[in-house]
């Protein structure tokens, strides 16, 4: 468009289609933007952090020390008694309570369920 007919279609009435039509792009691209910031935004709070839960919806945090939880504590474990005078812990905190922790494979109380990780050392 060169500025003669730019300046010859000041006095004419606007056109409102196309005013509308851009204001509705405008609209569904700003649109598009807030869906996509706010699924950015869900995404990562939704996967704070991607490791495993033990059965009870549990896992250790390494970062600040301790254990949390995400999903309502499972029933507690019901004691084994200890097969033919073997150590058995049901869980970390008996194997703690008894000052055996960490537990080494190869060690007597040394069981898979107290290694979540599988690196052969249990309640760290």
């Amino acid at each position: 468009m060169s500025l003669r007919d730019w300046s010859d279609r000041q006095g004419e009435e606007p056109n409102w289609s196309i005013r509308l039509e851009f204001g509705l792009v405008a609209a569904l691209v700003l649109g598009s933007l807030v869906i996509a910031v706010v699924s950015l935004v869900w995404a990562a709070a939704a996967s704070a952090h991607p490791g495993g839960l033990a059965a009870d919806g549990c896992h250790n945090d390494r970062k600040n020390g301790g254990r949390h939880c995400h999903r309502a504590q499972a029933p507690p474990a019901r004691e084994r008694p200890p097969a033919s005078g073997a150590v058995y812990y049901a869980n970390c905190a008996a194997a703690r309570a008894a000052g055996a922790a960490p537990v080494r494979r190869g060690d007597p109380g040394y069981a898979r369920h107290l290694d979540r990780d599988g690196d052969g050392i249990g309640c760290e």
